[in-house]
C-alpha cells in the first residue's frame, strides 16, 4: 500500500493553499516535514515550500524561546533536584505532553475511528520526519519501535535465525565493545551464542586519550574473529556513544573498517544519538542504525527509530520482523512495527510537536546540541579544575555528556560503592547524577577509580553543577567515604 494512501486522511489538516493544489503532486516527505507543521508553526515565523526551502514571512528579527519559557516547557520537573542525568531518561517539554495527552484522549474517545483514520498517517508523518533528519534514502528504510534495546533484539534475531538457517556457520562471530550497554550485550549473547555463533569484545581503555586507541582495539578483535580465515565476521554491534562510561565512538571509521575487512553487517546502537551526536545515516555507512528519541530529542518515553538501509529498490526490511508478532506479519518492518496490538502509541505520534518545540531554538535541533556540547565540556572542566582531577575523554570525544573524575579519597571501589554514592548524593545533597566504577590499574598510585557522568540540556542551570561540585567538596571535607555507607 502506497505512502499516498496512508497519508490520505491528513490532507484535511494541511493549510488550504497546499491541500489544494499541491498535495497531489507526490508524496516528498522532505515537504512533509514542513508542510504539516501545525498551523500556530506557519503563522510563527516562515512560509512552507515543496522544496523544503523556507523564507521569512517578514523582515524582522526572529524571536527565540526564553530563558523563563524554557523552565515552564520543563516546570514539571522536580525543582528540588539538581538534575544532571539527561542520559538516562531524556527529558520531555510540556508541549509536546500536551500533544501526547491530546492523542491519547482521540484514542479513548472513538479508538475505531483513531485506529483506522489517525494511527497509521500519524506515524507515516513522525517517521517522515526522521527520515529527513537522519537522512535517509526512503520512508521505508525508518521504522518506529519502542526503544533501543528492541531494536537490537531486532536486529539480533536476524542474525540468529542465520545460524539456525545454516546461512551461517557455528563458531562465526559477533564483535561488540565491552562497554556496549548492558542490556544489548546480553542480547547479542542471548540470541547469538544460543544460536551456535560466539561473541568476540573490543576491550578498551578508559580514560582514553584519542581515537586511535578505539580503533587499533578494533582492528585486533576483527582479526581475532576471523582466526586466519577459519571463522567469518557475521555482524559487528557499535556504540555510537557509549553509556558508561560515556565516550563518542569514531563510528564512520569503524563502519569502513568492517567493510575492508569483510564483515557481513554493521549495526549501529545510538542509543545517545540523535540530538546528542551528529547523525547521518548515509554517511555514517551502517547496515543498521538505531536512537532513542526520548532521550536527547524530547519525545516521551518511550519511542526509538530503527534504520535498516535498503539493499534494493523493492527491499523493505522483509528479511527483519519485529519481535512481537501481529497482524501486519510479513508487510515490511516498518508496517509491522506500526501495529504489534492494542498498546498506546502517542509516544511514536509527537514527532512533528518535538519539531516544533526544536524550532523555537535559535540553531534548531543543531543549535541545541552544539550548546549542550559547549556547556557540558565547560562545566566538565569546572568541576576536575575544583577536585584536582582528570575528564574521562577529550572534549571531541563527548557529545552531550561527559565523564568527570572523582577524588580518589572518596574510596570508590567497586560498582555496588557506585551506587552507595549517588543514593547518597540524590537523598542528602538533591544531586542526580550516575557514577562509573574503573578498576585501577596495577601499578597506579591514587588512582581516579570514580567518574561520574555529567549531562546537560537546555532545562540545565550553572547552580546545577556547582550544587554538584559543593557536595563532592563537603564530602572530602568531611572525611567521607564509600566505606561508611551502609549497603
Amino acid at each position: 500500500m502506497s505512502p499516498e494512501h496512508y497519508f490520505s486522511p491528513c490532507v484535511s489538516s494541511l493549510p488550504s493553499s497546499l491541500a489544494s493544489s499541491h498535495f497531489s503532486l507526490s508524496f516528498s516527505p522532505f515537504f512533509l516535514l514542513h508542510a504539516m507543521a501545525s498551523s500556530s508553526s506557519l503563522k510563527h515565523h516562515q512560509n512552507y515550500s515543496l522544496n523544503g526551502f523556507t523564507t521569512p514571512t517578514k523582515k524582522t528579527k526572529l524571536s527565540f524561546i526564553s530563558d523563563s519559557e524554557i523552565q515552564s516547557e520543563f516546570s514539571h520537573h522536580d525543582q528540588t533536584i539538581a538534575r544532571i542525568n539527561n542520559g538516562s531518561f531524556g527529558s520531555c517539554p510540556q508541549s509536546v505532553i500536551s500533544a501526547q495527552q491530546n492523542f491519547q484522549l482521540q484514542f479513548l474517545r472513538q479508538p475505531d475511528h483513531f485506529y483506522f483514520n489517525t494511527l497509521k498517517p500519524s506515524i507515516l508523518h513522525s517517521r517522515s520526519i526522521i527520515k529527513s533528519l537522519v537522512n535517509a534514502q526512503s520512508v521505508d528504510e525508518i521504522s518506529l519501535v519502542d526503544n533501543a534495546t528492541t531494536a537490537a533484539a531486532i536486529v539480533l534475531q536476524n542474525c540468529a535465525w542465520g545460524f539456525n538457517e545454516g546461512r551461517f556457520n557455528k563458531g562465526d562471530v559477533a564483535v561488540m565493545l565491552h562497554y556496549a550497554y548492558g542490556a544489548v550485550k546480553k542480547s547479542v549473547h542471548a540470541y547469538v551464542t544460543r544460536a551456535g555463533g560466539e561473541v568476540i569484545e573490543v576491550h578498551l581503555p578508559f580514560p582514553i586519550a584519542s581515537k586511535e586507541e578505539i580503533v587499533g582495539e578494533f582492528r585486533k578483535a576483527l582479526a581475532r574473529g576471523k582466526e586466519n580465515g577459519k571463522k567469518k565476521v557475521r555482524l559487528a554491534v557499535i556504540d555510537h556513544v557509549t553509556s558508561m562510561p560515556s565516550v563518542t565512538i569514531p563510528v564512520k571509521e569503524l563502519v569502513k573498517i568492517c567493510r575492508e575487512e569483510g564483515v557481513d553487517q554493521v549495526f549501529v546502537d545510538a542509543a545517545h544519538g540523535i540530538g546528542c551526536v551528529d547523525v547521518d545515516v548515509r554517511d555514517i555507512g551502517a547496515d543498521f542504525y538505531t536512537s532513542n528519541l526520548h532521550k536527547w530529542f524530547f519525545c516521551p518515553p518511550s519511542v526509538a527509530f530503527l534504520y535498516c538501509r535498503k539493499r534494493g529498490e523493492e527491499d523493505k526490511g522483509g528479511d527483519l520482523h519485529h519481535p512481537v508478532v501481529s497482524h501486519e506479519y510479513g508487510n515490511g518492518l516498518a508496517v509491522e512495527s506500526a501495529w504489534i496490538g492494542t498498546r498506546d502509541y502517542s509516544a511514536q505520534l509527537v514527532v512533528p510537536s518535538v519539531l516544533e518545540f526544536l524550532n523555537r531554538f535559535e540553531g534548531g535541533i543543531e543549535g541545541i546540541k552544539q550548546r549542550n556540547h559547549e556547556k557540558v565540556v565547560e562545566m566538565g572542566e569546572m568541576l576536575v579544575k575544583a577536585w584536582g582531577t582528570n575528564l574521562g575523554s577529550p572534549p571531541e570525544m563527548c557529545g552531550s555528556m561527559i565523564m568527570v573524575g572523582l577524588p580518589a579519597c572518596l574510596g570508590i571501589s567497586n560498582d555496588p560503592d557506585t551506587l552507595k554514592l549517588r543514593s547518597h548524593l540524590r537523598e542528602h545533597f538533591q544531586v542526580e547524577v550516575p557514577i562509573y566504577f574503573r578498576a585501577p590499574v596495577d601499578g597506579e598510585v591514587d588512582p581516579i577509580t570514580g567518574y561520574a557522568r555529567i549531562s546537560h540540556q537546555v532545562y540545565n542551570k550553572v547552580e546545577d553543577y556547582y550544587r554538584f561540585r559543593d557536595a563532592v567538596n563537603q564530602l572530602v571535607s568531611d572525611g567521607f567515604t564509600c566505606a561508611s555507607l551502609s549497603n
